[in-house]
């Protein structure tokens, strides 16, 4: 369960950023910060985004998902951090076209060791944000707990 392996510490509520750079800037630093992570781990992120966009459309205006990752070479230990951006800002689409964006309102960050458990992180990611009514109570959510509450008891579900 995803919920289970939250650490508060990498959990933002109302982030601030101009851009979809200062988002990795951001939520990588707290990776590096709590020892998640190496050193080029932001650098890491930043390059594979350009490669191999993370945006996905939900559907919902100004709340696209994210969910930036980069390869296990950057990484010291698994984990997860989640943003609710103050105000969205655009991420390139997920196997779209070169110029095909999204209004990002949540992101997921990964930091993973192995890639094959990898696979089934994004598998139970993808399980969450295709609930648009969780997306829509992440978004409104005020402080991390409430944020960790609401993905406990969605895992719950499934």
């Amino acid at each position: 369960m995803i919920w289970e392996e939250l650490n508060p510490e990498l959990i933002f509520t109302n982030l601030e950023a101009k851009n979809t750079d200062e988002v990795m800037k951001i939520m990588g630093t707290e990776f590096i910060r709590l020892g998640y992570t190496k050193e080029s781990y932001v650098e890491g992120l930043i390059a594979r985004e350009k490669e191999f966009p993370t945006g996905l459309d939900v559907e919902l205006e100004n709340l696209g998902v994210a969910i930036p990752h980069t390869s296990v070479e950057h990484v010291h230990r698994t984990g997860t951090a989640i943003a609710v951006l103050k105000n969205p800002v655009t991420f390139h689409v997920m196997g779209g076209d070169e110029d095909e964006t999204v209004q990002v309102g949540i992101v997921f960050m990964l930091a993973v060791v192995d890639p094959n458990k990898h696979i089934d992180k994004l598998q139970r990611i993808i399980a969450l944000i295709q609930d648009q009514e969780l997306l829509k109570k992440m978004a409104k959510a005020e402080n991390k707990d409430d944020i960790i509450k609401l993905i406990a008891e969605k895992e719950k579900e499934l």
